[in-house]
């Protein structure tokens, strides 16, 4: 029978650590690496039975989960973020996949996201499927701009029950969040030398504010559904803009 570390990463997130935390009961370890919280998050994560490692300085999400899987006493990763839960029926299909062999080397749960009180089921943020349990012998997790994940040598199969995920509150939360994507997106564009023209700058925008309100239902969402589809077209003007602004600074240092 295979036996589960479950990982978590995390910085200042005592008000939600301990929901991620006890969700995680069907695993046989919970390993917390923490990069200096200045707050109560180990203490709460050391008290509901987790061991606490902490790790300084931030090395960034992908090599910091890595760390987290070195450092588990089991093969098999249950990896959560701090802002994540299992539900109950999740709980209950890692428990059911531990009573027989691993037939393939990751498994998959859908994610519900939850924003403005409510689960977001349409806006193209629901199934998004995220491999999370994986046989760390085959596979890890790997950097991106925005969000790394695991990838594995080997099939990928889908468990029952969700990933919960209460990644931003309010409205105010939901835009910072944006504004550090418009800089680490823009940035890389740049790094790639990406010079995105009047079109992709302008219609860009435009498909992706149809792409979630019309194509992916976003009205069904309700208030909640408007206000992404108009923040995810902000947002992808903005990072175009920021690439923009570094390469003409850049070309503009190059001619002086």
């Amino acid at each position: 029978m295979p036996r589960i570390s479950a990982t978590i990463v995390a910085h200042n997130e005592g008000h939600r650590i301990g929901r991620a935390i006890s969700s995680l009961a069907c695993a046989d370890e919970i390993v917390l690496v923490d990069d200096g919280s200045t707050d109560n998050t180990r203490e709460i994560a050391a008290a509901l039975g987790a061991r606490v490692v902490v790790n300084q300085p931030w090395p960034g999400p992908a090599a910091q989960k890595n760390l987290a899987a070195q450092l588990a006493r089991h093969d098999w990763i249950l990896s959560l973020d701090a802002d994540e839960e299992l539900d109950r029926e999740a709980q209950q299909a890692v428990l059911q996949w531990k009573s027989s062999e691993p037939r393939a080397a990751g498994y998959r749960f859908r994610r519900r996201a939850f924003f403005l009180g409510r689960w977001i089921r349409h806006s193209g943020w629901y199934p998004d499927y995220k491999l999370r349990l994986y046989d760390r012998r085959r596979g890890e997790f790997q950097p991106a701009p925005v969000h790394d994940s695991v990838r594995v040598a080997g099939r990928v199969e889908t468990l029952p029950g969700h990933i919960l995920h209460f990644p931003v509150e309010t409205l105010e939360e939901y835009r910072q969040q944006l504004d550090r994507y418009v800089e680490r997106i823009g940035d890389h564009l740049a790094q790639q030398g990406k010079r995105p023209g009047l079109g992709l700058r302008y219609l860009a925008p435009a498909w992706r504010w149809m792409h979630v309100y019309l194509v992916h239902a976003g009205f069904l969402d309700g208030r909640a559904g408007w206000i992404i589809a108009r923040e995810e077209a902000r947002y992808v003007y903005r990072k175009y803009r920021r690439a923009l602004e570094l390469l003409t600074q850049r070309s503009a240092g190059c001619a002086l």
